[in-house]
């Protein structure tokens, strides 16, 4: 394939890929099987890799960048990011209808009616149709840049559908949305983060905001974030004339992005009123949580008119859903400990219908909540479904407060074993005076919670090993800790309590099977703070056995993939400790799988090793993509752009705009026969 046959398939392979996300992130309707896009996907990627000059920043293949950010950049708006005034009273939406009409006396107002999305609000600048940069609200006229984290949220396109943006000059489009987090996404991103030890995240909100603030693209690509877009900030060069809001919302969907999925238009503050109460009826089937709507005019020439106050539109308003809650008595409040050691206080209480579904207990975060909040046992509380998900007490209803309530004190032990807690013990980032922890690795709490760990689906996979046996195996002294399970006889099981002999058979099997699970399941179901399955995973790709992830040194651990030097730090610490090596050393006695099924050996070391080259017109004696094998052999990597990170520039005859950039940033630029001569090199 000629370099000009290459770049007309790349421009069809990365269209076609570019509708393909469109119609499955977007539209919801996928066109193709996966199997038929995976094919699509590495035929661009292995055209990219055999030439990388046609690797461009729309690519598909571009969506996750490769290096860690170490700050985000200031990013001035050209047009400010305004907030919304808002209001939970139709009263208060009345008067606003009303002050609208006598500010544009006599003339039809029309209104539109909106999802409020409940996520991070977003700006997207492209530039003649190409994504150039994307940043948050921040103070309104300057965010951060998150570009190479929004990169990763499939729904936003790279560049927008020609046909769409009809431009005679240099155009410039703004598009302005909420970023979220799913529902369901929330839900699973907890249930990782609980199994990992780490705390859950209070809201849906809470979470995308916590993932757009990640320094590593990475992280924010395995997190399930989605994008509403329903505005724009400046435009510039474009033929578009747009004169009202439904029809901006038309266009922008023509531009490949996700747009409300229900919107209403009104006539009256009557109807605004209806519908307002119609969109909480369907709210809850959406993908993403609402916390109102919002109401604009939908006319862009009255809105121009009816102008701006400092920090908001005129022309704008949120209405507000008040939460669903409800009272209930808080009877006491229990302490769990859980594997990691940390104390987490639950409000028990009378149980209380709330949104469906009957709470008996809340969470109460920790210490520092319950004295902020001023919570006493006895007293009658408010409480909602945070991110109408986490049953939590949000407030003490101080009116109906006798005198006779508990202030609770925090145990300065702990409740399972009676160590003296402390508040630095095992702590976490970031979790340090919040945080209680039970420093005893011993405690029935953390030795039943690592048991069920072990034994989880996500683990080691062992059926049966569920809370009501663990619980008897640890009572009864069977079991200490999960190397104690590969010696458990069928005759002491089968006398525990409601354990027939079938029963304690099963057990025993199971326990058998899990010794030929993959060795990143052992290294996650170990516990080690930080070590979630993906970094388990990532770890047995990188090491060939078990004993070789834990005798690595700290700068060899961070050259893996997704490891960072606080995990590795982790990783050092957990195996620093005299009984944990003792337990490795048992599990490996027990005959289970320390060969990692995962690793892939590197090839060794090449003259070329850690340079990176790039290439830039036509060689005299090889073909590129025998240039690139060459350089990838010997340890080389070969980019498609010049930066400062490049070490050699190979120039040929010819040579394009990259010969320019190196001479500017004095990246030193060898021909083929320098580059040759490297490579022979020993």
């Amino acid at each position: 394939m000629t370099l000009a046959e290459a770049k007309t398939r790349h421009r069809q392979l990365a269209r076609e890929t570019r509708q393909h996300d469109h119609a499955y992130y977007v539209l919801g309707q996928p066109t193709i099987s996966d199997f038929e896009y995976d094919r699509l996907y590495r035929e661009l990627a292995d055209l990219e890799k055999q030439y990388p000059e046609l690797i461009s920043p729309d690519s598909p293949t571009q969506r996750v960048g490769g290096e860690p950010l170490k700050e985000f950049k200031p990013v001035r708006h050209p047009q400010p990011m305004l907030s919304l005034d808002n209001t939970y009273s139709q009263q208060e939406l009345r008067e606003f209808v009303n002050r609208l009409q006598r500010l544009l006396p006599k003339e039809k107002l029309e209104w539109v009616v909106e999802p409020k999305v409940d996520g991070i609000a977003i700006n997207l600048r492209y530039e003649d149709g190409l994504f150039l940069c994307g940043s948050t609200r921040g103070d309104g006229t300057t965010g951060d840049d998150i570009t190479a984290n929004l990169k990763t949220i499939r729904s936003i396109p790279h560049r927008l559908e020609e046909e769409s943006v009809s431009a005679p000059a240099r155009s410039v489009i703004e598009v302005r949305g909420e970023v979220y987090l799913t529902k369901t996404g929330f839900k699973r991103l907890n249930t990782e983060r609980a199994a990992n030890g780490e705390e859950p995240f209070a809201n849906a909100r809470n979470a995308a905001a916590g993932s757009l603030k990640q320094l590593d693209p990475r992280i924010v690509a395995r997190r399930p974030l989605d994008i509403v877009v329903y505005g724009v900030g400046q435009i510039e060069g474009t033929n578009v004339r747009l004169e009202r809001h439904d029809q901006l919302l038309q266009w922008l969907k023509t531009l490949g992005f996700n747009t409300p999925e229900r919107t209403w238009h009104c006539h009256s503050a009557d109807e605004l009123v209806k519908a307002i109460e119609e969109l909480e009826q369907v709210r809850r089937g959406f993908a993403y949580e609402t916390d109102g709507a919002v109401v604009k005019l939908n006319s862009l020439e009255q809105r121009q008119r009816a102008g701006f106050t400092a920090k908001a539109p005129r022309w704008a308003i949120a209405y507000k859903y008040a939460a669903e809650q409800a009272e209930t008595k808080l009877k006491g409040v229990t302490v769990q400990v859980g594997r990691t050691g940390a104390l987490t206080p639950v409000a028990e209480l009378e149980p209380v219908l709330l949104a469906g579904s009957t709470i008996g207990r809340a969470t109460l975060h920790n210490e520092d909540y319950i004295r902020q909040k001023d919570i006493r046992v006895g007293d009658t509380v408010t409480i909602e479904k945070a991110g109408e998900v986490i049953p939590a007490v949000v407030d003490v209803v101080l009116t109906k407060r006798t005198g006779a309530e508990v202030p609770f004190r925090f145990p300065s032990q702990c409740p399972e074993c009676g160590s003296k807690v402390s508040r630095m013990a095992g702590a976490a980032p970031g979790d340090e005076g919040v945080v209680w922890r039970c420093p005893n690795s011993d405690c029935p709490a953390q030795i039943r919670g690592r048991i069920e760990h072990w034994c989880s689906r996500g683990a080691m996979d062992i059926e049966g090993g569920g809370e009501v046996l663990v619980r008897q195996l640890v009572q009864s002294g069977l079991v200490r800790d999960v190397a104690d399970l590969y010696r458990l006889k069928l005759e002491e099981l089968a006398g525990l309590e409601r354990m027939g002999e079938k029963s304690a058979r099963n057990f025993l099997q199971a326990i058998d099977a899990s010794k030929q699970r993959e060795t990143w399941r052992i290294l996650f179901g170990l516990g080690v703070l930080h070590v979630g399955a993906g970094v388990a995973k990532a770890l047995s790709r990188c090491f060939p056995t078990l004993e070789d992830v834990f005798n690595a040194s700290i700068p060899q651990l961070t050259q893996c993939e997704d490891v960072g030097e606080v995990i590795a730090q982790s990783i050092v610490q957990w195996h620093g400790d005299r009984q944990n090596r003792t337990l490795l050393e048992r599990l490996r006695k027990a005959k289970l799988n320390f060969t990692s099924e995962l690793y892939k050996p590197k090839a060794a070391a090449g003259p070329l090793e850690g340079k990176i080259f790039v290439l830039t017109g036509t060689l005299p004696g090889l073909k590129r993509e025998e240039v690139t094998e060459r350089i990838e052999a010997a340890g080389g990597k070969v980019s498609g752009s010049v930066s400062k990170k490049t070490d050699f520039v190979v120039a040929g005859e010819e040579p394009g705009s990259k010969l320019e950039k190196a001479q500017k940033l004095r990246v030193r630029i060898i021909g083929e026969k320098e580059l040759l001569e490297m490579i022979e090199k020993r």
